[in-house]
């Protein structure tokens, strides 16, 4: 299979797919941009007072840390599975299934209760053999096939700002963080350490067809700033190095 193009879109194995870049971007140049998007973008609808959110996310990874290990061999095709709240609340437990293709991404998801993602979390998985849902079955059979097991959580605040219009999504990321002694989101006494021992934010940008002019010119990027950065990779190897404890 390969990438087609349909209009302004990129179309591979029958899903629509994103573009996304990312940039390390300091504070100082958070706050300028900060300024100008405010101005013409909405903010995300699940933001607070403040207009951040916090997620938190538990990333699973097969026997031979493919997911650890694929960005840096340059394999075209990968995947991720990870378990995802929000603010930390348990109204919303999301297991999505994030595909990269080269340089374009498409994440799908499907829903879980509290009592599904223990059973999860547990390792007690064939009650998902009945779910109709793509997510869940490919994450059934991955899990089965190449033993996926939870290995870190990645927590941070987010301050989000959309195009509707232009399905064009803008995201800070702040406080990157890494879960040490647990793999369990709801874990009152889980301790996270910082990836970045000074401020830095992650800046990054998800788009269908093109970025509108006048929105890049408000970013001031160019092609050649952009970063291959994983939060994942980040928080996993920071949770190897601190000799972290479950299935780091």
């Amino acid at each position: 299979m390969s990438l087609n193009h349909v209009g302004w879109l990129m179309i591979y194995d029958n899903k629509t797919l994103r573009h996304e870049l990312k940039y390390y971007i300091n504070y100082k140049e958070y706050i300028g941009l900060q300024k100008r998007l405010s101005r013409i973008l909405q903010t995300d609808r699940h933001s607070d007072e403040n207009g951040n959110y916090h997620i938190r996310s538990l990333y699973f990874d097969d026997v031979f840390n493919s997911a650890l290990y694929e960005k840096n061999y340059g394999i075209f095709r990968r995947q991720k599975f990870r378990i995802r709240i929000y603010n930390k609340s348990s109204s919303v437990i999301k297991m999505e299934r994030k595909r990269k293709y080269d340089k374009y991404i498409c994440k799908e998801s499907a829903s879980l209760t509290p009592a599904e993602y223990q059973k999860i979390l547990d390792g007690d998985i064939d009650f998902l053999a009945g779910s109709t849902n793509e997510v869940i079955t490919d994450f059934l059979v991955k899990t089965k096939t190449k033993l996926l097991k939870p290995k870190v959580i990645v927590d941070y605040i987010r301050e989000a700002y959309t195009l509707r219009s232009f399905n064009v999504r803008i995201t800070f990321d702040k406080h990157l963080s890494a879960g040490i002694n647990s793999v369990d989101i709801f874990d009152n006494n889980l301790i996270t350490v910082n990836v970045f021992p000074n401020p830095v934010i992650i800046m990054e940008i998800k788009y269908n067809e093109f970025l509108p002019a006048n929105i890049r010119a408000l970013l001031q990027i160019s092609s050649g700033e952009n970063a291959a950065i994983s939060k994942y990779v980040l928080c996993r190897v920071l949770k190897l190095q601190r000799g972290g404890l479950g299935n780091g």
